[in-house]
């Protein structure tokens, strides 16, 4: 197992090369992208996240302070944007709480981050990986749609694989590194967009070799 997961980076790099993601200017951007882009395409994100920056609120203090209806306007790009603006208040809310509005000391926690981070509201595996990986530089593999999608294409898990069970088969088969990881979501992202849709695009994948999944 470990050397078909090793194989598959290994391929995608070749193909691919260095993705650069996550695309934010700041770990609070990143957060808050992490978040928004639950249930929608990241280009409806940018757009939620370039209302804020005009509004000057990639800040904690002002995401406190702003009414949350106001909030719910400025991401509607997002869609549930009611629903994201409750999430995104009480993510806000836990670290103004907890960690004197500082990201950083609760990157620094020794303990149980993850489940830590899990117990906010509205924060499920996927959103909860993403902000400590791509935020906070936290070795934790980010699984989700695309990820699945294509390892059960491979024949390396199966439809029913749970979260955590596909998550700790690329945790025990690479090295615990944050970039490691990071890079490997990223390919993934960008296989499943030009190749691994829902309806396979198989011509010129660079895992065809490999993938037996009937076109």
């Amino acid at each position: 197992m470990k050397n078909k997961i090793l194989a598959v980076y290994n391929s995608l790099f070749a193909a691919f090369g260095e993705q650069h993601w996550w695309p934010s200017d700041s770990p609070l951007e990143t957060c808050i992208g992490a978040i928004l882009t639950q249930n929608t395409a990241w280009t409806n994100v940018e757009k939620a996240i370039d209302n804020l920056k005009r509004e000057g609120l990639i800040d904690l203090k002002g995401l406190m302070d702003i009414e949350e209806e106001r909030l719910a306007q400025l991401i509607r790009p997002s869609g549930y944007f009611n629903i994201k603006a409750k999430r995104l208040k009480s993510f806000i809310s836990f670290i103004s709480d907890n960690y004197g509005g500082s990201l950083e000391t609760f990157f620094a926690e020794k303990d149980n981050i993850r489940e830590i981070l899990l117990s906010v509201k509205g924060v499920g595996p996927e959103t909860a990986d993403s902000i400590l990986l791509y935020a906070g530089n936290i070795p934790t593999f980010v699984i989700d749609t695309y990820t699945k999608r294509i390892f059960v294409r491979l024949g390396i898990a199966k439809e029913d694989i749970s979260y955590d069970a596909l998550q700790k088969v690329f945790i025990e088969s690479l090295p615990q590194e944050a970039q490691l990881y990071n890079e490997y979501h990223a390919l993934i992202v960008r296989l499943a967009k030009e190749h691994c849709r829902k309806k396979p695009i198989c011509e010129g994948c660079p895992l065809s070799s490999i993938c037996h999944y009937p076109a």
